[in-house]
This record gives structure tokens, C-alpha cells and sequence, in this order.
């Protein structure tokens, strides 16, 4: 009688290899989908965070209508701060992977609406004595600023990498007629 067979199964430290961006069987139109549904949930996420915050508001007393979350002042910005990130970083994204998409500027109107809705609710449920609306207004700003400054400084490395091509090129220039005249 033969013995059966003693089957090694090999485990991968990359099990998850399999889920990643491969560019020789995946779309470049595929992975924008799947960005794009999934920066769509996130942003439903926060702005429903945002709109609601955690642990509801005061539904009597002085503090009628304000976050109970914002008595833990800490706690409360690093909530709203994050929260205010990583929505407007989800609106960069959708932006960014809609451009030159048909309804390009309803997308826009759309996407701006959103913010200003979630500004407003925000302003609405902070109380005014405990929280400095600058720190959520910067976070909101954080993600397009790094995308220009992004975009600055790789055309910035474009033209300085085009200015030494041009100038080994006059020196090339310069060495073959100086090589001719002796």
C-alpha cells in the first residue's frame, strides 16, 4: 500500500498580491471605478460624521444643539480636524479622477455644495466658545495645497532639467567648434 501524498502548502508573506493594481491584466478605467466607489463611500463616511457627530448633540438645556463630543475639547479637534481631512482629501480624488468627465462642472457645483453643507453643519453643532475654526479650515485646504505645490515643483524640475539639456547642448556646441578651429 502506497502512502498518500504529504501536501506542503506554501503561505506567501504577499497573500495580497493578488488584490493589487496589476497593469498587464487590470484597466487604468478599472482602478479609477474602484477609486472611485471607494473614496465615494469615505466620503459619506466623514461628511455623515461630520454632519452627525459622535455622540449626538444637546437636546436641552444652554447647550441645545451642540456636539455632547465637544465638552472633550481635545478629542473634539482631533475628531474635526481629521474628519475635515480626509473628507476634502476625498473630494480632491473624485475631482481629480472626474476631470474631463462628461458633467465635469455638475460634478464641481456638486462636490462644492457638499463642502459648504458640511462647513455649515459643522459651524452649527461646534460650540463657538470651544473651538477655533481655523484648524478645520486648514486641514480642508491641506490636500490641494500639497497637490499644487506637487504640481509646482515637478514643473519646476521639469524646466531645470530642460535648462541643463539646453546647456550641455551649447556646450557640445562650443567644444566641436572650438575642435574644428584648431
Amino acid at each position: 500500500m502506497s502512502q498518500p501524498e504529504k501536501r506542503t502548502t506554501k503561505r506567501s508573506h504577499s497573500w495580497f498580491k493578488k488584490f493589487q493594481y496589476d497593469p498587464k491584466t487590470d484597466s487604468p478605467s478599472d482602478a479609477r471605478n474602484v477609486l472611485l466607489v471607494v473614496v465615494a463611500l469615505i466620503a459619506a463616511v466623514t461628511f455623515q460624521a461630520g454632519v452627525n457627530p459622535p455622540g449626538g448633540v444637546w437636546q436641552e438645556g444652554d447647550h441645545a444643539g451642540t456636539a455632547i463630543y465637544a465638552s472633550q475639547t481635545g478629542a473634539y479637534y482631533v475628531f474635526l480636524v481629521s474628519n475635515t481631512l480626509a473628507l476634502s482629501t476625498c473630494i480632491l480624488v473624485i475631482t481629480s479622477l472626474t476631470y474631463r468627465c462628461p458633467f465635469q462642472l455638475e460634478i464641481w457645483v456638486a462636490t462644492a455644495s457638499m463642502m459648504i453643507t458640511y462647513a455649515s453643519a459643522v459651524f452649527a453643532v461646534t460650540p463657538h466658545e470651544s473651538v477655533r475654526f481655523r484648524y478645520p479650515l486648514i486641514a480642508a485646504s491641506v490636500p490641494f495645497v500639497l497637490r499644487c505645490f506637487g504640481y509646482f515643483f515637478k514643473k519646476y524640475r521639469m524646466s531645470e532639467n530642460e535648462n541643463q539639456i539646453g546647456s550641455q547642448e551649447e556646450g557640445d556646441k562650443r567644444d566641436g567648434q572650438a575642435g574644428q578651429q584648431a
